[in-house]
């Protein structure tokens, strides 16, 4: 899709890349949900992390790109951070030497912290502005361009023709902002209201769908 002039490409594992600039964009990671709720004595499944470590990598590979740029809510928690966790996420980082990693910080990552050294990622406040679009956390209109956000974790219900209902994670574009879906595996969804000028793109399986 084109987007202020530049080229996007929706991806099936919950990120965007922008083609101009060799750069995949993902929002709301929320490393550290699990071990937050298992420290919580909510019983997890084990494995989320690798799985969420192996779909970002899946995106790399199919796009090539030079850089990730995480929007915010990177780490879940402070009581998310175990070692075993955060181990996980530098092995991943070992994995990808060559890849510049920059995050803008969100809510979550107030109380988190920023990641440790060893993860090798800059980190930034709110916009950061790159080409025409201002990146955040929170979608919000910017006068300092177009834009691109997380945190509210969009998805779109869908009704097919035998009256059976689905509810997906989405790209949600407005005229001035566009929310990408959450990338974590425990985030949940919030239903999205679009408006016939906005654009939305749900993913199903391995496919991204044009809603409208």
């Amino acid at each position: 899709m084109q987007l202020a002039g530049q080229h996007l490409r929706l991806l099936p594992e919950r990120a965007a890349y922008w083609v101009e600039r060799q750069t995949l964009l993902v929002a709301d990671t929320h490393w550290g949900k699990a071990a937050t709720m298992r420290a919580a004595a909510i019983p997890i499944p084990h494995g989320t992390t690798e799985e969420d470590l192996a779909r970002l990598s899946r995106a790399i590979e199919r796009t090539k790109a030079r850089h990730l740029l995480l929007l915010g809510d990177v780490l879940h928690a402070r009581q998310g951070r175990a070692p075993l966790t955060l181990r996980k996420v530098i092995d991943w980082r070992e994995k990808h030497p060559n890849l510049e990693i920059r995050m803008v910080r969100g809510n979550h990552d107030l109380g988190a912290g920023d990641p440790p050294e060893a993860m090798r990622l800059d980190c930034f406040d709110s916009p950061l502005v790159e080409g025409p679009f201002a990146f955040q956390h929170h979608p919000a209109p910017s006068p300092l361009g177009y834009t691109v956000a997380g945190h509210t974790h969009p998805a779109i219900r869908l009704r097919g023709s035998a009256g059976n209902r689905a509810t997906l994670p989405c790209f949600h574009f407005t005229e001035s902002f566009g929310v990408l879906p959450a990338f974590g595996s425990l985030t949940g969804m919030a239903r999205i209201r679009p408006v016939p000028s906005d654009r939305v793109f749900a993913i199903a399986d391995d496919e991204v769908l044009v809603i409208m």
